[in-house]
């Protein structure tokens, strides 16, 4: 068991509208920071979008998600398939063959991922612009 996770998630409440971001990590039972930590982490991210259409291989994965590590990617399948983002399936041939795929829970993570992502290319400018702004003001600062 991953160190800080529950075995069993308990209900959140307060988690509409008017919720308090610092009862995240507060609230009894309450797995919402757990959860955004694993599935918000850039593997995560990369590998449910590599998967959105595809059922594919471990090493199909691996050249697709550049930089992973062999270690890393192992480490977010199963993490992902725990929490039940993706499916794992072991094809009895010899070699085996493993096939990871997403799950209809995975499937409407990766809209809300996408979502995000289109976020991000709409405003890319202006947050290109604030990063010059911002380094120009830091580098005319006297120190």
């Amino acid at each position: 068991m991953e160190e800080r996770t529950l075995k069993s998630p308990g209900h959140c409440t307060g988690t509409d509208h008017d919720y308090d971001v610092l009862q995240w990590d507060t609230r009894q039972g309450c797995e919402v920071r757990h959860i955004l930590d694993r599935v918000a982490d850039k593997w995560s991210l990369l590998t449910i979008a590599h998967l959105e259409r595809h059922t594919l291989r471990f090493s199909e994965l691996h050249r697709n998600i550049q930089g992973i590590s062999h270690r890393m990617l192992t480490v977010t399948l199963r993490q992902l398939e725990r929490d039940g983002l993706i499916t794992r399936t072991i094809h009895p041939v010899i070699p085996p063959r493993v096939d990871y795929t997403l799950t209809p829970l995975g499937t409407t993570l990766h809209t809300t991922i996408q979502t995000l992502v289109n976020w991000t290319e709409h405003h890319q400018h202006e947050i290109t612009a604030a990063r010059t702004a911002y380094d120009n003001r830091q580098h005319n600062q006297p120190t």
